[in-house]
């Protein structure tokens, strides 16, 4: 068994309260406005910046620190007319039939439908995957642990950063997503996790006038 190796905490920051508090507030205050878009522009997004977003991601704590994730970027416009002819396939099935009512009636505030032109339109689309297992040299599986725990605290991160950096985002959960692995060519130890839209939002973009709930309704402190 390997032994553990150490080193210094040497980038840890220490604040005095008030600037604490100053940062988290602050913090609040960009974060709150994050909104999912569906109106995307198809103004590209500057070199660098979603590279960068992406080291963010994958700063984030995992199972074992196996890191069991991957993320596709697409900007090719092929790919992503082949990614939207798939997922409005199987959009068009869960609304005409695999959805239930009560599904349906919980999506109708948000004016949501089959069509999913953003796939197209938007700069980039990030496509996230979780490791089932791994697989050594040798061909080998080896066991991840924790990957749906761990690829959701990347993908949050992720888009934390991207709204950070001023970009849009839609995260799109089509169900089944095998379509992506095929499209992209990923390993099949990789299940489709989330398909992250990216871009700038148009500048006539509407969202649904939603409410989140409040910091009594979501937390308590004993």
């Amino acid at each position: 068994m390997t032994e553990p190796r150490f080193v210094p905490l040497s980038e840890w920051q220490h604040r005095p309260a008030e600037a604490m508090q100053a940062r988290a507030r602050a913090f609040y205050e960009d974060v709150r406005r994050r909104r999912t878009v569906r109106h995307f522009s198809d103004r590209p997004v500057p070199e660098g910046v979603i590279e960068d977003c992406l080291r963010a991601a994958g700063s984030a704590p995992s199972g074992a620190n196996l890191q069991p994730w991957h993320f596709v970027v697409v900007r090719s416009t092929d790919v992503k007319r082949r990614i939207r002819e798939a997922a409005e396939a199987e959009e068009r099935a869960f609304y005409e039939g695999r959805a239930s009512d009560e599904w349906l009636q919980a999506l109708a505030p948000l004016g949501t439908d089959a069509d999913k032109p953003f796939l197209e339109k938007a700069p980039a689309l990030i496509a996230i995957f979780g490791e089932r297992y791994g697989v050594d040299a040798e061909g080998k599986r080896q066991k991840r642990y924790y990957v749906d725990e761990s690829v959701g605290l990347a993908t949050g991160i992720l888009i934390t950063a991207l709204h950070h950096a001023g970009l849009a985002t839609l995260t799109h959960t089509p169900s089944p997503m095998g379509f992506l692995r095929e499209i992209l060519g990923r390993p099949q130890n990789e299940r489709p996790f989330i398909l992250l839209v990216v871009g700038y939002p148009t500048e006539d973009a509407h969202v649904p006038d939603i409410q989140r709930k409040t910091l009594e309704e979501i937390a308590t402190f004993v």
